[in-house]
């Protein structure tokens, strides 16, 4: 099973996902005391910081993959006057650097439905009527980090953003598939699970369907590895997908994906 790098107390779902699939994690938080609900069997919760390249490629080291999902806050709060607006682009940078230094090929950021794009071809944050005003300062910094994420020309990470096309429920039913679009917000209000989000990484991780322009290699890295023990759950996963009409495409090269239940 692969080893994964999950970084952010905000990828707990994707920490347990991994685990309950018999991957190997190591969540990287700024406070290791803070989290200890991550602490679990084949977990190892350690200290890192997001925005230094050489503690990313420290800690990312002997993995095949990486998740991003990182809060500049312990939880998303209102009143951001301690926001840096360059949190979420000196993160990208570290992460590309710091990973491509450790030999980690693939990445996958869990995105904001801010970021998504309304029926009018506007960002949904620009829309008052469906995103609080109050925390657009939040969403324009996330959406500064996607940029750059997109446009580095680090080409030895591959790399994608997979972002909820609604609301996430840590409490909704798990539908056991997913499909994943563009970057239009779908219409009417999707209500997706953790559980179902931190699938959907993970699928990213062992069988990627999404891919920029980087990483054909890393991308075989990662399937090579996962092959044998992977064969039957994707067959299952397969079957589902075409029972329940799912549909599952990509966007061009290094663009957001929007993530449906």
């Amino acid at each position: 099973m692969a080893a994964i790098a999950v970084f952010g107390g905000g990828g707990r779902a994707v920490t347990a996902e991994a685990r309950r699939r018999g991957h190997g994690v190591t969540a990287v938080v700024r406070e290791p005391a803070r989290y200890p609900e991550l602490g679990a069997d084949g977990v190892a919760v350690v200290r890192g910081d997001v925005t230094d390249a050489g503690s990313v490629a420290a800690v990312a080291v002997g993995h095949v993959a990486a998740v991003h999902a990182v809060s500049p806050f312990s939880g998303p709060e209102r009143g951001f006057d301690s926001l840096d607006p360059e949190f979420f682009v000196k993160a990208a940078d570290a992460l590309l650097s710091g990973l491509a230094a450790a030999g980690v090929g693939r990445l996958v950021a869990v995105g904001l439905f801010a970021d998504l794009l309304g029926a009018d071809g506007r960002p949904v944050m620009d829309d008052p009527a469906v995103f609080p005003p109050d925390i657009r300062p939040f969403a324009l910094a996330h959406t500064a980090g996607l940029r750059r994420l997109r446009e580095s020309e680090e080409g030895g990470v591959d790399r994608v953003v997979l972002t909820p096309g609604g609301g996430l429920e840590e409490n909704a039913p798990r539908t056991g598939h997913h499909a994943f679009g563009g970057e239009e917000a779908p219409d009417g209000m999707r209500v997706l699970s953790y559980a179902g989000l931190a699938g959907a990484v993970v699928d990213e991780i062992a069988r990627p369907t999404v891919q920029s322009a980087a990483g054909v290699g890393a991308r075989r890295k990662v399937a090579e590895k996962e092959r044998k023990d992977e064969e039957d759950r994707q067959e299952r996963q397969d079957w589902e997908r075409q029972k329940d009409g799912a549909v599952v495409h990509g966007p061009p090269p290094g663009m957001n994906s929007t993530c449906l239940a």
